[in-house]
């Protein structure tokens, strides 16, 4: 079973969202993505945002981290850069 589950990380992502305003992500699809993209960066060198893995944590899991942590958020399309 994947910690945290699916719907903590969409709770997590969308906390910021304004009651009455559409939330950030609408979808698994969208975590799986977004903790993806950041796994691929992790393995082309890029310093994991959180600490306490041994050097055999895989990437996958260490994105899944920061991104519970909000260390990293997924941007709607209506967010500027």
């Amino acid at each position: 079973m994947l910690h945290p589950s699916y719907n903590d990380l969409l709770s997590v992502v969308n906390s910021e969202v304004e009651p009455g305003e559409e939330p950030v992500v609408n979808s698994r699809y969208s975590i799986v993505l977004a903790t993806a993209k950041r796994a691929r960066q992790i393995i082309d060198g890029s310093e994991p945002l959180v600490g306490g893995f041994g050097s055999n944590e895989k990437p996958l899991s260490i994105a899944i981290s920061e991104l519970y942590d909000s260390r990293i958020r997924i941007l709607s399309e209506d967010d500027d850069i």
